[in-house]
């Protein structure tokens, strides 16, 4: 490899929910890592706030308001990175919502909505970011967010885990299939970590307490510890590495009784 491993220098990456959580986290350090990043999120004035700060800090950044969970807006955004850039070689689907209610109370606009944020937006923007990677030089590399809910029962809801856990399994599938065109498909599947998604469990004392007591290392994640877990699967150092799911959870998954 000619490229230095443990950097994202003159890298291009694609960052679905890249202003708040996980993906603000996400986009600061690829920045720092030397990649230009383009965001995808919902909020024009946060993300016009934040694209301003980038560039006074000298990094290259775009950055375009759209709601990645509408159909067809997809091939819109990577049309869009085309014009900008020409290339891309990174894509980090870490977009994602949740509605916390008993499976027989969800409703169907709840349903779609909860599954067009969190599964389908990540399928059409891999389809249609996939002749970008496969053309990359450096390798195209594609990472999911997906989440501990997708590997176990959490609290969290059914559909909630179900996108989750088809995330995984697209994984797997396009880690096989996509492999032939030199790009490496990962997940990271976090537990609870420090976010504005996750505050209204968080902020309640008696839920924060049963988290913590099943949490080996008893404590809830903070957003930078899922960032390096992606950052590293988008660094030539993890050039060997692909088709795996790694849990950010403190220990959740290893705790049997």
């Amino acid at each position: 490899m000619n490229q230095p491993l443990w950097s994202l220098n003159g890298q291009r990456a694609l960052v679905t929910g890249g202003t708040k959580g996980i993906g603000e986290a996400i986009v600061r350090q690829f920045l720092e890592l030397g990649a230009a990043v383009f965001i995808i999120a919902r909020d024009n004035e946060l993300l016009r706030q934040q694209l301003t700060a980038y560039r006074q800090q000298g990094h290259m950044v775009e950055g375009v308001a759209i709601d990645v969970s509408q159909p067809g807006v997809a091939v819109q955004i990577i049309e869009t990175v085309k014009i900008k850039w020409g290339k891309l070689d990174i894509l980090v689907n870490n977009a994602g919502t949740n509605i916390r209610k008993p499976t027989a109370d969800y409703t169907p606009n709840e349903y779609d909505h909860i599954l067009n944020t969190n599964l389908r937006s990540a399928y059409e923007l891999s389809q249609a970011a996939y002749p970008l990677l496969k053309a990359s030089e450096q390798g195209g590399k594609l990472v999911f967010v997906s989440s501990v809910s997708g590997l176990t029962h959490t609290s969290s809801g059914s559909l909630y885990g179900m996108t989750k856990a088809a995330l995984l399994q697209l994984t797997r599938n396009l880690a096989v299939e996509w492999a032939p065109d030199g790009i490496r498909v990962n997940s990271v599947a976090p537990w609870y970590i420090n976010t504005p998604l996750a505050s209204p469990v968080l902020n309640n004392p008696e839920k924060l307490s049963g988290i913590l007591k099943r949490t080996p290392m008893n404590r809830i994640g903070e957003p930078e510890e899922v960032a390096s877990v992606v950052s590293f699967l988008s660094m030539p150092a993890s050039g060997y590495v692909s088709g795996q799911i790694i849990a950010v959870d403190g220990g959740l998954l290893a705790w049997g009784y």
